[in-house]
């Protein structure tokens, strides 16, 4: 390979780190073409697997920024570039090496920083963005409705307190 065409590969890798808010580093030594066809739709539509060289990929990564483990580039190696969601792609990853043991998950980078193979792992166990979201919007609500309840209750309990006021002089301006 002509030094242009390796200049333009990791011109391109380094465009993609810089892109991706995640990058998942693999092995996938044993897979067939089928299986890795498999892989890349279990990714979902905001993430590209691709199988890279060592060399270049750490070139990229260091000229995107991102300090990564030499160990990581050790044996073929692919890379998940995740522009959406990572906790979608980090499961699909996570679900595929379950069923093939021959996908290795070396580990990655996630906003900029290194994360191990354990720690993507762990992200793969979070629940969605949406999921989230939804959660944190109901639990909002909720306080929401609190606020509200009590906000009305005072009123309320102000005026049965000034009747009750107004009832007790009526009976002490009436008994005497």
């Amino acid at each position: 390979m002509a030094r242009p065409d390796k200049a333009a590969a990791v011109a391109e890798l380094t465009d993609k780190f810089r892109s991706s808010n995640a990058a998942v580093l693999t092995e996938y030594r044993g897979l067939t073409v089928a299986q890795l066809k498999t892989l890349r739709r279990s990714l979902g539509e905001n993430a590209q697997y691709a199988v890279v060289k060592n060399t270049l990929t750490k070139i990229a990564a260091n000229e995107a920024g991102i300090t990564l483990d030499d160990q990581l580039f050790a044996g073929p190696t692919a890379v998940a570039f995740v522009t959406g969601d990572p906790v979608e792609s980090a499961k699909g990853l996570r679900d595929f090496a379950k069923d093939n043991p021959n996908l290795v998950i070396k580990g990655g980078v996630l906003d900029g920083k290194a994360m191990s193979a354990d720690e993507i792992k762990k992200l793969a166990d979070l629940e969605s963005r949406e999921v989230l979201l939804s959660k944190l919007a109901g639990a909002m609500k909720g306080k929401q409705s609190q606020a509200a309840s009590l906000f009305q209750a005072l009123p309320s309990k102000l005026v049965r307190t000034v009747d009750a006021l107004r009832a007790k002089q009526a009976e002490q301006g009436g008994a005497e």
